[in-house]
């Protein structure tokens, strides 16, 4: 009978993990995030930014392409706000690449969940679970007139 119960449980306990598993990929406004009051304290105006195929000045000089993966807890938010943020984060790890390279811009930059990459100019892809979201960015780190 014991064994019976213990065998119960670790069903129970394993199916259970499988029921709450998510990992669904959204798609989130660039300009929802960026354009709010923490984001621009947070990336401020040194570093310029362009996604998708926007356009931007003269490169004069090129310091190559760098990725980004963040992950942010989920837990308790709803996914759009869960994914905000964690979008903010991988924009700031781009922000300080570039300031550490000495460019003063990042281009070309693109969603790269789970190395999908997606180009938008006003679009990012976040993948949201129940426990955590990740936002994996790409981009071009460069100095432009």
């Amino acid at each position: 009978m014991k064994k019976i119960i213990v065998a119960a449980i670790s069903i129970l306990i394993l199916c259970s993990s499988y029921s709450f598993a998510r990992d669904d990929i959204g798609t989130y406004s660039i300009s929802s995030v960026i354009s709010t009051d923490v984001a621009k304290a947070k990336l401020g105006s040194d570093i310029s930014f362009y996604f998708g195929d926007e356009s931007y000045g003269e490169i004069v000089k090129e310091f190559g392409v760098f990725k980004t993966n963040k992950k942010t807890n989920a837990f308790g938010k709803s996914d759009s706000e869960a994914c905000n943020w964690v979008f903010l984060s991988a924009m700031i790890a781009l922000k300080q690449r570039a300031i550490n390279e000495g460019g003063n811009a990042v281009v070309e930059i693109k969603s790269n969940y789970k190395n999908n990459l997606t180009s938008s100019s006003d679009e990012f892809k976040c993948g949201a679970g129940t426990i955590m979201a990740g936002v994996a960015l790409v981009g071009k780190v460069v100095t432009i007139e």
